[in-house]
């Protein structure tokens, strides 16, 4: 269980293993992204009970869009099936939903249906829930970049007066403060381009459980071990 410290106020978690989950148990790969969408529930529960005020989950990031039609396809329809049924449960958790990626190019049942969620759960006070979805940390920057540049081009900001207010104040994560603790599952050892302004100073947790098998335990001992770090920031 977690130690009588504070918890961190922002986790990050790259939710990796679910196909390699399904393959080794002799099952299609949409069986491993069926299981994820319980973990996800499992951590989502188990952070607010712990008392985090953020947590970041890489739902779907823009290279996904690369796996093959079928399995693309099976994602977004389990997508529109979940996003609508954890609705009761956001609400009763007093969870905020936000999305943070590139609306265009879903597909607009999803689009729809994550619109009903973000809309709905705007006014709840309790944890905020980050779902990254289409998103990529590159294309993050570069939108960005292009929003600053367009200030500059109409006279409302100077290139000299450009600093990291003010991008970050352009990023999708505006407001959010930035991530304490990235866990990634499945025992990959990279970002993947995600949260890369972000994550600057964030301490890394990184382990070889599958994404399905990551449950609340897991996350206790992730901020266990954060809670021992000493976080520097570049300082003595």
């Amino acid at each position: 269980m977690v130690r009588a410290q504070p918890v961190p106020a922002h986790v990050a978690v790259i939710m990796d293993g679910n196909g390699r989950w399904a393959t080794g148990k002799g099952l299609p790969r949409v069986a491993g992204h069926r299981e994820g969408v319980k973990a996800a529930r499992a951590m989502v529960r188990a952070a607010d009970a712990i008392g985090l005020r953020f947590l970041t989950l890489y739902a779907f990031s823009t290279e996904n869009w690369n796996r093959p039609e079928d399995e693309v396809t099976t994602l977004m329809r389990l997508l529109e099936e979940s996003i609508y049924r954890e609705l009761p449960e956001l609400m009763s958790r007093n969870v905020r939903l936000r999305v943070i990626g590139r609306p265009t190019g879903v597909p607009l049942p999803v689009r729809r249906g994550i619109d009903h969620v973000v809309h709905e759960t705007r006014a709840n006070t309790g944890l905020t829930l980050l779902m990254a979805f289409n998103y990529g940390g590159r294309d993050e920057l570069l939108d960005a970049f292009r929003a600053l540049a367009r200030r500059v081009r109409a006279g409302d900001l100077e290139p000299e007066q450009i600093s990291e207010a003010h991008v970050g104040g352009a990023l999708y994560t505006d407001g959010i403060p930035d991530p304490d603790l990235l866990i990634r599952t499945s025992g990959e050892m990279r970002i993947s381009n995600f949260l890369l302004w972000q994550i600057a100073y964030t301490e890394l947790w990184m382990t070889t459980t599958l994404w399905p098998d990551f449950g609340p335990s897991d996350l206790y001992r992730a901020i266990a071990d954060f809670q021992r770090r000493t976080r520097r920031f570049g300082g003595v």
